[in-house]
């Protein structure tokens, strides 16, 4: 009697996913997920702008089982500070289908970046988007070439979270690095900017040149997923260059400023997915985004 059931979607920290309406071809990989431990097994951070509930290791192989996805990129989330513990506490777990993307204090010596090599950790994030305050370009400058040079003997890439603005305003900056860089969600465009036209270009360049990767990752931090001028920005910047364009779901999909019990958004990842295959309108492209992309900057084998 239950056979005849309809087969209901799984539900992952109370968040019910859809399989994807598509093929989801083998070794796609998620580059852009965090992980959440309770506070009394890795502390977080006395500045952090929200405190999470648990999201663990558990939580993400289900949401990745739910989405057919085979591979993960685990991104160091700013709770944690540059405290890289949790981070390497699930790419031991995950094993040899996981990557760490960390946060590194001033001091790091060197030591240290091997042994996070070791672990898996193949990239380092700056933050610029969450700091509060004013920015200062030229501060910012010196802390993308200080953090360059340090991580390039590494192999390793260099992940910028910041707002377009200020990303077209380093672009020649960025393109003279001496390590591959990655734009954090969508290159993080602002609708009502003054110079967007003007910004969208140079961030279009970095990726015609093949100096840049861009994730289209969290686009609802951005504005309405589904909008139109968001899936045109999606799929400029796929035209400019489908080899550097990643997808990263931003699992568990925290929000800052929400209350206690609303700071992981409810999304549905498997609509997510679909969204994305949209985009890119053919699965030649997909595959790149999904599989190929990551496999070259990550080292997935």
């Amino acid at each position: 009697m239950l056979s005849v059931l309809p087969e209901l979607s799984p539900v992952i920290l109370g968040v019910r996913h859809t399989a994807p309406s598509f093929g989801v071809p083998a070794g796609a990989c998620d580059t852009h997920v965090h992980v959440f431990a309770p506070g009394t097994l890795f502390p977080f951070a006395a500045g952090r702008h929200y405190t999470p509930p648990p999201a663990s290791v558990a939580d993400l192989v289900a949401h990745q089982s739910a989405l057919g996805l085979e591979r993960v990129v685990i991104v160091q989330a700013s709770p944690y500070g540059t405290d890289n513990a949790c981070l390497l506490d699930a790419l031991a777990q995950l094993g040899p289908q996981a990557r760490g993307v960390a946060v590194l204090s001033g001091d790091v010596d060197e030591e240290t970046l091997h042994a996070l090599h070791d672990r898996g950790v193949r990239g380092v994030r700056l933050n610029v988007a969450t700091g509060g305050g004013a920015v200062d370009r030229g501060d910012i400058a010196r802390d993308l070439t200080a953090t360059a040079e340090r991580i390039a003997p590494m192999g390793w890439h260099l992940q910028i979270y910041a707002a377009m603005d200020l990303l077209a305003g380093l672009a020649d900056e960025i393109a003279a690095l001496p390590v591959t860089t990655v734009l954090d969600h969508f290159a993080r465009p602002k609708p009502d900017g003054a110079n967007i036209a003007h910004d969208a270009r140079r961030i279009l360049r970095l990726l015609e040149r093949g100096t840049a990767y861009v994730k289209l990752s969290a686009p609802r931090r951005l504005a309405d997923p589904d909008s139109p001028a968001l899936a045109r920005w999606a799929r400029a910047l796929i035209g400019a260059n489908a080899e550097r364009v990643l997808w990263g779901s931003d699992w568990p999909h925290p929000r800052a400023g929400a209350s206690a019990g609303e700071i992981f958004y409810p999304e549905d990842d498997g609509l997510v997915l679909d969204r994305l295959a949209g985009w890119a309108n053919g699965a030649t492209t997909l595959r790149r985004i999904l599989v190929d992309n990551p496999a070259r900057l990550y080292g997935f084998t």
